[in-house]
């Protein structure tokens, strides 16, 4: 049982996985780090905002995230935040991708998370414990990505003006505004963001609205002030957008960070 603990004294332990739980208060910080083991963050309450050196990724509740191994990586916390990671041997996966991800959590692997931070961190692989963990080890190669992650070009211009935008993110922006401010084509300008970003910059934009509207909504601020300051035409948009993404309504999101819908609390 590893609870409330930090996972250096158990990184060279000789099993696979190594799980532990955590509770973090609203604001706490994690300055930047990294690990030998890859790791799979999954929290049950609370946002969870990590920032590598290629981009920032927010992790709503219910939700997981992958890190790779030796990826340098800060985590903040907005709310509070009932973490549970699995620590992974880098030889016992294969098939995980090499870039951070956040990620669908299957009721199947929640509860099997839920389980493994109460096993011995040197568990018996021959019993039910070894089971849990071998189960657990499979269900991790079949995580499915969420477009949650909001990647920073490389090219300085374009980083710098990302940046900026970072600032006061609005649904206004147009690729033609982006294109006119960097003396560019329209072309020259979709190419160039989608080759250093991966997404289009209808898709990024969308993306870092949501960054902007999920710290506002923990920390209480009302829908539809969200809504207009990201410069929606009316709630209504900005919540159809935000389902699509999340599953749930921003209504339903609690000043401590929880979901309303779907929230489910661990059975210890």
């Amino acid at each position: 049982m590893v609870r409330n603990s930090r996972i250096e004294p158990y990184m060279d332990v000789a099993r696979p996985l190594v799980a532990l739980g955590n509770e973090y208060g609203d604001g706490f910080r994690v300055e930047p780090h990294q690990h030998r083991r890859a790791q799979l963050l999954y929290g049950y309450s609370g946002v969870v905002v990590v920032t590598t050196p290629s981009g920032t990724l927010v992790m709503p509740p219910q939700r997981g995230m992958w890190i790779p191994p030796g990826v340098t990586h800060s985590v903040r916390m907005l709310g509070d935040v009932s973490m549970r990671s699995v620590y992974i041997e880098p030889e016992a996966i294969a098939t995980m991708p090499d870039h951070c991800q956040v990620v669908e959590v299957s009721p199947l692997l929640r509860a099997l998370i839920s389980e493994a931070v109460d096993i011995p961190v040197e568990y018996n692989p021959n019993d039910r414990s070894g089971a849990l963990m071998t189960l657990l080890l499979h269900e991790l190669a079949s995580l499915k990505p969420l477009p949650l992650s909001l990647p920073l070009p490389y090219n300085p211009i374009l980083a710098e003006r990302c940046r900026d935008f970072l600032l006061n993110p609005t649904t206004h922006d147009t690729i033609d505004s982006w294109a006119n401010r960097m003396s560019m084509s329209r072309r020259a300008f979709t190419r160039l963001f989608r080759q250093e970003t991966g997404l289009s910059f209808v898709e990024w934009r969308q993306q870092a609205c949501l960054h902007a509207a999920l710290p506002r909504l923990v920390a209480g601020d009302p829908v539809t002030t969200v809504a207009f300051d990201l410069g929606y035409k009316n709630p209504a948009a900005f919540t159809s957008m935000f389902k699509r993404t999340f599953g749930y309504a921003p209504r339903d999101v609690l000043r401590s960070g929880s979901w309303r819908a779907g929230s489910q609390a661990e059975n210890h």
